[in-house]
């Protein structure tokens, strides 16, 4: 079954195709939650919550072609909830501590590297590059202009190619024993 037929069918009331719906969107919900929230807990928080509010929400689609974008406005949502909430109550022993890395090929995981930029940047990476959408659906998702998108694309590119460069130059002098 073609992807608009689902999404028109669960806004028709078809709990099923609801579902499927959500069955191939998990990993890329629970990939940019993650990658916001970093936490477990908040991560299922944030979906449960998300899927919620999307079936509460479903009639309000008006362009169905637009779900995964919108669901992800609703997920960046939650998560941005969560964090403000976290904030507030953010003690001085869960802030973690620098990591210190054992070898420089630890650092050669591009998730990894992608994971450590500030959210702004983090987002908009995972958003385009990882869950494959749009400049625009990103814009829209993140309720932005499409040239701050860009912007922070680009940021994020130049911090993630300054990042693997000192990789290189410290691979380079790494002198074989």
């Amino acid at each position: 079954m073609e992807w608009t037929d689902l999404i028109n069918q669960a806004i028709q009331g078809d709990r099923d195709a609801f579902i499927r719906l959500i069955r191939q969107l998990e990993n890329s919900l629970y990939n940019t939650a993650k990658s916001m929230l970093r936490k477990e807990e908040d991560v299922a928080d944030a979906i449960q919550e998300t899927i919620l509010k999307a079936y509460k929400s479903l009639h309000t689609i008006r362009e169905p072609q637009y779900f995964k974008t919108w669901m992800f406005r609703i997920l960046i949502n939650e998560c941005n909830t969560i964090l403000s909430r976290r904030s507030l109550s953010t003690s001085y022993a869960e802030i973690p501590a620098k990591q210190e890395t054992t070898s420089p090929y630890d650092e050669v995981d591009m998730r990894e590297a992608v994971d450590r930029l500030d959210e702004q940047k983090r987002v908009v990476i995972v958003l385009h590059y990882f869950e494959d959408l749009s400049l625009r659906q990103v814009a829209d998702a993140l309720d932005i202009s499409e040239s701050a998108v860009k912007m922070r694309l680009s940021r994020a590119r130049q911090e993630l190619y300054h990042k693997f460069k000192n990789f290189r130059e410290v691979k380079l002098n790494v002198n074989p024993i």
